[in-house]
């Protein structure tokens, strides 16, 4: 049994998550459905970011992601997005921080449903806001080894 998360993030800690529907792929319509369900959060719990206009999303590279429909929104509605560049988990936060923290508590854990899943993921979410600090920063370093990289391979573990 697999659930699918989409979670959204910053420094200061979660800003909305929402689990894919059971049987439901991430294509551009359901994609422009969560960001609007997104841009409604950040307008809640993060209001000077919203009255400034001073938010940015970043996310992958994925079909849904990358389609025109969503550039369509994305560009009227005024979203600023961080590129990310193919193939490089290193250097998404989701990728080499959240997620990988939620696998780690909950590796060897067996549920019987999926609202059980759910809630216990959800339960995960309370990490400190230091950690989210820290992640961002770490962001900040692989940018800054890839760019002193010249885009070529390098591991990011023997960095830290």
């Amino acid at each position: 049994m697999k659930v699918m998360l989409l979670v959204f993030f910053d420094w200061q800690g979660i800003i909305h998550h929402e689990f894919v529907p059971r049987g439901q792929t991430v294509n551009k319509e359901l994609y422009i459905s969560v960001l609007k369900r997104l841009r409604e959060a950040v307008r809640q719990k993060r209001p000077q970011l919203w009255m400034k206009q001073s938010w940015v999303l970043h996310h992958d590279n994925g079909t849904a992601h990358s389609s025109f429909l969503v550039h369509n929104f994305l560009a009227k509605n005024e979203m600023t997005v961080v590129p990310q560049p193919p193939y490089s988990p290193d250097l998404a936060p989701a990728d080499f921080f959240l997620f990988l923290k939620l696998k780690f508590t909950l590796k060897g854990r067996r549920f019987d449903t999926v609202d059980e899943i759910q809630k216990n993921s959800t339960n995960e979410f309370a990490i400190p806001k230091e950690a989210f600090q820290k992640a961002f920063q770490s962001w900040q370093k692989r940018w800054e080894w890839c760019v002193a990289s010249e885009g070529n391979y390098f591991e990011v573990d023997k960095l830290e």
